[in-house]
């Protein structure tokens, strides 16, 4: 786990059809929020002062079209921290990510599945490969957060501990985009399971929590609609935690 003096901020840049959206519950029908020009919206996070950012590519993740070419202008137009995720079911795409200006890829659903294939490819990317435990009541998502898998997160994040990874992203799809604030035990019992850093993402809507996650060793925290629709004042956020 990460020390509270690391923790990161780190506002999610979600794209569809070209645009920046935010879903509510991780549904796309839900689309709360839609942004014609992601790439001004990442220049904006960047400017506020947040240097990692969190870019996921839903066509890819949903298998309904691709957006890597929105990704390369993001990283070569607002140059900084990036971790991307979405669609990432191969090595071929996780490099061509990498390729693209990722620092880090989030491997979502094969990760789940298939073990032998997870293995293989963080060691061939030692440090480069974080895993998404998608969750819903505490149970392990799949295929855009359309499946349960029926692993409790905690087992699913104890069995990635000789994986050389760059983290977990543990998010509560169920909280996803309803400003309601974090399931604190349930976080609580995820970071004291995984042998890595791990992000949160799924209802943070305070300071408070963001607080409460550092204090708890999470490496950071995933920001949407809190910092969309202002729940959040971003510039406060980015000056104590983005930095």
């Amino acid at each position: 786990m990460s020390g509270a003096s690391s923790f990161r901020a780190i506002p999610a840049v979600d794209l569809k059809g070209g645009r920046c959206v935010q879903l509510v519950g991780g549904r796309p029908e839900d689309e709360r929020v839609s942004l014609p020009d992601p790439v001004a919206v990442a220049r904006r996070w960047r400017e506020l002062g947040f240097a990692v950012l969190h870019v996921v590519d839903l066509d890819a993740a949903l298998g309904s079209g691709d957006n890597l070419e929105l990704i390369e202008r993001i990283a070569t137009e607002v140059p900084g921290e990036l971790q991307v995720g979405g669609g990432v079911r191969d090595e071929t795409r996780a490099r061509a990510l990498i390729e693209a200006g990722a620092d880090r890829i989030i491997v979502g659903t094969r990760a789940v599945d298939d073990p032998e294939w997870l293995a293989g490819l963080a060691n061939d990317l030692p440090g480069r490969i974080a895993v998404a435990a998608d969750i819903r009541d505490g149970i392990v998502l799949r295929k855009g957060w359309t499946e349960a898998s029926g692993l409790e997160v905690e087992h699913f994040v104890e069995g990635l501990h000789e994986l050389p990874l760059a983290g977990i992203l543990c998010t509560d799809v169920g909280r996803e985009g309803r400003v309601e604030g974090i399931d604190r035990v349930g976080v609580t019992a995820v970071l004291r399971a995984s042998p890595h850093p791990v992000w949160i993402s799924g209802g943070v809507t305070t300071i408070d929590e963001l607080h409460f996650l550092a204090d708890r060793g999470a490496a950071g925290a995933v920001l949407g609609m809190a910092l969309y629709s202002d729940v959040l004042d971003a510039a406060r956020v980015a000056d104590a935690f983005g930095r």
